[in-house]
């Protein structure tokens, strides 16, 4: 028996391929069609707190360093974090926020090498008003009054929302 030329091999390659994509696509159909799929509304409706769109808003990210990553029982534990969280950022911003725990890095300006930290990250959306951007303010100082912090972490930015 004599070996298949390249571009005869390659052409019995292309038309396997074609053949078994074809199999496979046949198979597949649309999971619900429109005319049997519920109607549900994209977005949340008559909720001034969570809009089906927004104009104006920010998405807000706060950091804080709750101890050495190497001694996980020193610093802040985690039910120390909750009270804080439970007592200056809910009432705060009680319709809905978010918190990860992320690990961070951060050099004081006197410091020869970074501390390694166990963090916080604290996600909050709102609108861009004075009174929202005072009450972050007001968390950042709790937070640094609680613990001497020297800073919390903030980062800001325009956000496209809807609930």
């Amino acid at each position: 028996m004599r070996a298949a030329s390249f571009p005869a091999a390659a052409e019995l390659a292309a038309v396997c391929l074609f053949a078994i994509l074809s199999g496979a696509l046949s198979g597949c159909t649309v999971w619900q069609s429109a005319a049997t799929a519920p109607a549900v509304a994209p977005a949340l409706s008559g909720d001034a707190a969570h809009p089906g769109r927004t104009q104006g808003w920010v998405d807000t990210k706060l950091y804080f360093g709750l101890g050495p990553a190497e001694h996980p029982g020193q610093g802040i534990s985690e039910a120390r974090w909750r009270e804080f969280l439970d007592r200056e950022v809910t009432p705060r911003f009680p319709d809905g926020l978010s918190v990860l725990d992320v690990y961070g890095q951060w050099q004081g300006k006197n410091e020869t090498a970074p501390e390694r930290l166990r963090s916080k990250c604290l996600m909050i959306d709102y609108p861009n008003t004075q009174a929202n951007r005072d009450k972050i303010e007001a968390i950042r100082a709790a937070w640094k009054q609680m613990t001497g912090d020297q800073s919390v972490l903030l980062v800001t930015e325009p956000a496209d929302v809807s609930f």
